[in-house]
């Protein structure tokens, strides 16, 4: 193995780790806008919405030291080959792959909650839509 093969991983976890902060990003507004929300008014979702924005923080949190991980043992790695450490070398590089896997794990777990909170926020619209929905005319006679 040369220098050159953990070098290769070096853009795709930058990438990686770029498009995690986004998510927190998004999370932490989704947040703050639930919060505001919940100020102006009570949701019937909103407890649903809570728990889920908890999960996907705590794993948004993982995948982002999982993912900096991965760099750090990827950059160690390349340290040990700059020192002609081959072994130790290749065993950093394979640690560092191992937690970029775990990383990414985690990302498909964060997105398929992610979903699922979508879902949520589809189900309330239906809801008021329903509740909202003009009553025919058999309905309003008593």
């Amino acid at each position: 193995m040369t220098l050159t093969t953990p070098a290769l991983l070096f853009p795709a976890i930058s990438l990686l780790l770029l498009a995690y902060t986004n998510r927190f990003l998004v999370l932490a507004q989704l947040i703050r806008k639930l919060a505001d929300e919940e100020r102006d008014r009570h949701q019937s979702g909103t407890a649903r919405q809570i728990m889920l924005l908890r999960k996907r923080i705590s794993l948004t949190k993982r995948m982002q030291v999982a993912g900096v991980l991965s760099f750090l043992l990827c950059t160690l790695s390349m340290f040990a080959l700059f020192l002609s450490f081959d072994v130790l070398g290749m065993l950093l590089f394979g640690v560092s792959l191992v937690t970029l896997s775990i990383s990414l794990i985690y990302s498909l777990w964060e997105v398929t909650i992610s979903t699922n909170a979508l879902n949520v926020q589809l189900q309330d619209i239906e809801n008021l839509r329903q509740g909202a929905a003009p009553k025919s005319s058999e309905e309003a006679s008593p």
